[in-house]
């Protein structure tokens, strides 16, 4: 057996490798690379494992300004409408008195000053107050002048007992935590007032990301192609007028539908939102675009060709919808619109009653006119202008 020299072998044992001087320090260096990446290995994945920093908060909403934020703002998640009946003899002080003591409440919570230990920091919250057609006219406000209570129209089915109302009060917020917190503090300033709750309604928002529009109970986008909230057409003096609906929805038998037959009668695309005429959501539907054949590529009874602004000189309404579910029968949109003059809501519906493919899966349940009234100045209170 060959023995190195200096390195005597028994003669009963294997043969070992030699390991010299060079090897070791290269193997040592080896290992140390490896503890060096082993050791930032193991800090990334600690790093990887970490709770991700929360989100900062939302950013707080001003409850005073030039017009009311219930209408200026963005939608937000949960929403709650209150309608109040006052006093026969309430006069113009005693509706100043009421209309500053709900502002102050909403003001309050908007700051995020409200006492109240439910409510943590300064959630944000939009509100509206909107006087009705019959107390504007009892007290000879400085109402619209188209401002009314809309006629009977084609197919309707209202309970009185959840339309109208003399002071409408709606407050938008992230949670309906917060708002069912708020119409209690509301309905506190309200009675003190002598007022009395006529309806309330609560509704929602389905989870959507960020920029993208909602969908509604029929799965369609809802609220596409909506007008700027600082459109000038829009207000007169900084106030505007309110058309609520009540809208009951047959999900079941609008499902039944074919898919095609859905999109025919929406005028749109269920997966984009965008008109079938277009190919994206926001693509101006073409309503009078055909086929070779001579028939529309939007149907002649689809829901976005009759409600088309085309169709009424180009007036639009900003539209806002909130979808409802108050019992497995009874589950629809809350339908909130505003323009200058609900005359061009009562056309637009006329249409919508008599040839809408949508028509009979809806049932119009309550409806409510109203005066949104300017917004409350810095310093200033609702209602100061009456």
């Amino acid at each position: 057996m060959h023995t190195e020299p200096g390195n005597p072998q028994h003669g009963s044992e294997p043969d070992r490798p030699r390991i010299d001087r060079r090897t070791l320090f290269a193997a040592g260096a080896a290992l140390a690379a490896g503890a060096a990446g082993a050791g930032a290995a193991t800090a990334l994945t600690r790093e990887d494992h970490r709770p991700a920093a929360a989100p900062p908060p939302p950013a707080a909403i001003p409850f005073h300004g030039a017009r009311q934020s219930g209408v200026t703002h963005r939608q937000l998640p949960a929403t709650r409408l209150l309608a109040l009946d006052l006093p026969a003899d309430t006069d113009r002080a005693a509706l100043r008195a009421l209309l500053a003591a709900a502002g102050d409440v909403l003001a309050r919570a908007a700051g995020g000053s409200l006492d109240d230990p439910r409510l943590t920091g300064t959630p944000p919250l939009t509100s509206l107050a909107a006087i009705g057609p019959a107390l504007a006219a009892r007290l000879r406000l400085p109402a619209p002048a188209g401002l009314a209570e809309l006629p009977a129209l084609p197919g309707d089915r209202l309970d009185p007992a959840r339309s109208g109302g003399d002071l409408l009060l709606q407050v938008g917020a992230e949670q309906p935590w917060t708002t069912g917190i708020l119409t209690e503090h509301l309905l506190t300033a309200a009675t003190a007032a002598g007022a009395a709750l006529r309806w309330h309604q609560s509704g929602f928002l389905p989870p959507a990301p960020d920029g993208q529009t909602p969908r509604n109970l029929f799965g369609f986008k809802d609220g596409t192609a909506n007008p700027d909230p600082a459109d000038p057409a829009l207000w007169q003096r900084d106030g505007t007028v309110l058309v609520y609906r009540r809208i009951r929805m047959d999900t079941a038998a609008f499902a039944a539908l074919p898919a095609d037959g859905r999109e025919r009668a929406m005028g749109r695309r269920a997966d984009s939102g965008a008109p079938l005429t277009g190919s994206a959501e926001h693509d101006d539907p073409d309503i009078y675009a055909k086929h070779p054949d001579g028939s529309y590529v939007i149907p002649a009874t689809a829901h976005v060709r009759l409600s088309s602004p085309r169709l009424d000189g180009g007036a639009r309404m900003l539209r806002r919808g909130w979808s409802y579910d108050d019992a497995p029968a009874d589950r629809g949109l809350l339908f909130c619109a505003f323009m200058p003059d609900p005359a061009l809501f009562t056309r637009v519906q006329t249409r919508l009653a008599e040839r809408d493919a949508l028509t009979p899966f809806l049932t119009h349940t309550a409806s409510a006119v109203a005066w949104v009234l300017p917004g409350a100045r810095e310093g200033g209170v609702l209602g100061e202008g009456l």
